[in-house]
């Protein structure tokens, strides 16, 4: 909770408009469970939901494996948080989640990737930015207007899916992750 507590205090920070806390924004629903939308026919994206804690879990630990996955609190934190937009990517045959996003909309407005992760096996197919996609048109429907997210400043292959995304760098952020590593804030319109 902590790293939450801290993104959104830095965000803060940055916001140059700030929202009022008469400016309420709307209670946000991930799509229902059984929804399935194909955008391929050896995947589709549905929504995630608390049922799928444990394998999220599972494979949050697998996509990042230098320390930089969230423990199972905080996922299931993010799960359950009403302003939550959560899907995943999984397999037709067998229903194996195979990728998935988590991302927020936050107090001030913004639609906020909190997170994403695609398993090793199934990297460089597309998926993470397809998953991007489909979060920022669901913020879309809500009338957020800027996404922002954060990555590693050594994350090369991140920040050029980011960037192919249609994301900017507006900030660095030195000592941002618990390690002592340096961060980039990126940021994009949805206007």
């Amino acid at each position: 909770m902590a790293v939450l507590d801290r993104l959104r205090g830095f965000w803060q920070t940055f916001m140059f408009e700030r929202t009022s806390p008469e400016q309420e924004f709307p209670f946000l629903a991930p799509l229902p469970p059984d929804s399935l939308a194909k955008f391929s026919g050896d995947y589709h994206i549905r929504a995630l939901t608390i049922k799928h804690l444990d394998e999220l879990d599972a494979l949050d630990r697998r996509c990042f494996i230098n320390g930089d996955s969230y423990t199972r609190g905080t996922l299931e934190f993010l799960l359950k948080e009403p302003n939550s937009l959560a899907y995943c990517v999984v397999l037709p045959k067998n229903g194996q989640m195979i990728a998935f996003i988590i991302a927020m909309h936050e107090p001030d407005g913004t639609g906020h990737i909190t997170t994403i992760g695609v398993a090793p096996e199934h990297r460089r197919r597309g998926l993470a930015f397809l998953l991007l996609e489909h979060a920022e048109n669901a913020f879309r429907l809500r009338n957020v207007r800027t996404m922002r997210l954060e990555v590693r400043t050594n994350n090369f292959g991140a920040q050029q899916l980011y960037a192919r995304a249609g994301y900017t760098v507006a900030q660095r952020m030195n000592q941002y992750y618990a390690n002592g590593g340096d961060g980039f804030l990126m940021v994009k319109s949805l206007v």
